[in-house]
């Protein structure tokens, strides 16, 4: 464990006992490209006055999803299965067969690309981000998990490079999302589990002192690159004036564990600035447009959906309230808000399986120039994060217990937490579902059949529940059609795992590391993406992106180790599977918020 560090905010969790309550691959860019923000800034009560959706018949409402909530024998929660006995132990065998597959991955990195942000199997070379150099990605980004992982060797030549070849000062624009996420993130996380090893914690606060330039604007939102020679915000040519709503969120995490560590507020304030703004543009429904104006804190009218650019915004809405112990009650209201707001407008049924997807809110202008939004069956591969984070939600600021059970009693969960179990659970399903496809992968983005008029009239049998949009045959496969290595189907098996104990789970997941061992393992070392999820043999795509190591078998290691190992109680971990301790506030804690 890492050492104390005095702080006059805050503690660590085990200090103190509290019984209160986008660069190629990236977290933000799904297969399809995000639309430019209309150039009007709207206000939030402009834009909930406007939220009629075109097909009501296709809404699955809130009233009716509760409806399927609660048993009349309240003995089991809906969700859990009924005769399953809660396992805590590790499976060895799957645990090992994990950790070969890292290292399969990590060595042919070694080996052909040692210090590259990124890795190409097949080719066996490396590339950077930028032609002025990289700044370490992949190292960065796996370090941590060779410590989770037991891999000494492996972590000690890792460690060698970042002390006497890593670099940030690159005359270049990078990511502040994925830099923060993947580079920072990595390493305040390696810093904990090293125990406290000061060259983790200096190489972060390099690297957010390079990033702190980018919340230099008239509103605090950052701009969504840095220069990290010249230390000057970079607009993004494609959204001009505009930032996604998931990169300015998804940095608070990272930037507040390090003001901890450091004793310097600079780095809680920045990035609590930037809530402060989500805060003053939050809509009554608690839902947030993709695009945020950085000049005016103004959301700008753009779509409204839970995966790319707006994914990570609803997770650390969660996270926030975790990492400091649950006493920021804030951000659990901004949670439960959004959580009511996904369920009452994008939470649909799918037909004829009855699966429960979410759906995305486009805006149209039509020609008198009013603005309406129109219901897109659409889902990304992205939000497969949320069943889990449901659940994780339901037993915490969903519950009515300071200590919840493995698995949780109807009785220990609010009424909304009860709901968001229930829906996670149906999520993780609808999830699986979408690896219904040749290869057994999923693909990057599903559509959804929803009921219509004309369907309850036809009499005929109805297609699949979800598909892939297709392209003109003799051409290339969609980009929709993908699976370029992601973990979120896996989070949220790690997670449901772990809050029931139900082998269930641990078995979807060995079967997915099964298909990804099939399909995407390179012979001569690394793993690769494959183009169209649904053709065997299948095609590569010549890239590992990062987060298979850092992620996907890193939640693939946790579902299959012992409860014991990075307890959900103890860790939170950012967008990019880093875990950061849990701690707590002290008394004389100030908030922007």
């Amino acid at each position: 464990m890492a050492e104390s560090h005095p702080h006059r905010r805050i503690k660590t969790k085990t200090d103190q006992t509290d019984t209160s309550k986008t660069q190629a691959g990236s977290k933000v860019d799904g297969g399809s490209p995000s639309p430019k923000p209309f150039a009007l800034a709207i206000p939030a009560l402009v834009l909930l006055a406007s939220l009629v959706v075109y097909s009501v018949s296709h809404w699955f409402p809130l009233r009716s999803l509760q409806n399927l909530l609660y048993f009349r024998d309240e003995t089991y929660l809906k969700g859990v299965r009924p005769n399953s006995v809660p396992v805590f132990t590790a499976d060895e065998a799957r645990r090992d067969a994990v950790v070969e597959a890292f290292k399969h991955a990590w060595l042919a990195y070694e080996r052909d690309a040692m210090g590259d942000d990124e890795y190409h199997p097949i080719s066996q070379k490396g590339t950077n981000l930028t032609a002025a150099g990289g700044i370490g990605y992949t190292v960065i980004d796996s370090i941590d998990a060779m410590l989770i992982m037991g891999l000494d060797d492996e972590y000690e030549r890792a460690r060698a490079w970042i002390r006497d070849k890593l670099s940030f000062d690159r005359n270049a624009s990078f990511s502040t999302f994925e830099t923060t996420i993947r580079v920072m993130g990595g390493l305040l996380s390696t810093y904990y589990l090293s125990g406290g090893d000061t060259l983790f914690l200096e190489k972060a606060q390099q690297i957010a002192d390079r990033l702190l330039p980018a919340f230099d604007t008239p509103s605090g939102l950052p701009l969504p690159m840095v220069n990290l020679h010249l230390l000057e915000g970079v607009p993004d040519r494609d959204t001009g004036d505009f930032v996604s709503t998931a990169e300015a969120s998804t940095l608070q995490l990272e930037f507040r564990y390090l003001a901890y560590l450091t004793d310097e507020d600079i780095y809680w304030d920045k990035v609590e600035k930037v809530m402060v703004v989500l805060k003053a543009a939050t809509l009554p429904h608690g839902l947030a447009p993709i695009f945020i104006d950085i000049e005016t804190g103004i959301y700008g009218l753009s779509p409204i959906r839970l995966g790319s650019r707006g994914d990570s915004y609803y997770e650390y809405l969660l996270k926030q309230y975790l990492q400091t112990n649950q006493t920021e009650d804030i951000y659990r209201q901004m949670y439960d808000e959004a959580m009511t707001g996904i369920h009452m407008y994008l939470a649909q049924r799918s037909v004829p399986g009855n699966l429960l997807n979410t759906a995305e809110l486009i805006p149209d202008r039509a020609k008198n120039g009013k603005t309406g939004w129109r219901l897109l069956p659409k889902q990304d591969h992205l939000v497969c994060f949320l069943g889990g984070s449901l659940m994780l939600g339901a037993t915490t600021s969903g519950a009515v217990v300071d200590h919840v059970s493995v698995p949780p009693l109807p009785n220990e969960l609010s009424p909304q937490g009860k709901r968001d179990w229930f829906t996670g659970v149906e999520l993780i399903k609808t999830c699986l579902a979408t690896h219904n496809t040749q290869t057994k992968l999923p693909p990057e983005i599903a559509y959804f059949r929803l009921r219509s008029q004309k369907d309850k009239n036809s009499g005929k049998k109805l297609p699949p529940d979800w598909y892939i949009k297709g392209s003109p045959p003799g051409k290339p496969p969609p980009l929709d059609a993908r699976y370029i290595l992601r973990p979120e189907t896996v989070e949220s098996l790690f997670i449901a795992f772990r809050l029931t104990g139900d082998t269930w789970y641990r078995d979807q997941g060995w079967a997915i590391f099964q298909a990804i061992e099939k399909h995407c393992r390179i012979p001569t070392g690394g793993y690769a993406s494959i183009k169209n999820v649904d053709q065997v043999p299948v095609e590569h795509e010549d890239k590992m992106e990062t987060f298979m190591m850092s992620e996907t078998l890193k939640y693939l290691y946790l579902l299959f180790s012992d409860a014991s190992v990075l307890p959900l109680s103890e860790y939170v971990f950012n967008t990019e599977a880093h875990p950061l301790p849990i701690f707590s506030p002290i008394a004389d804690s100030s908030s922007l918020l």
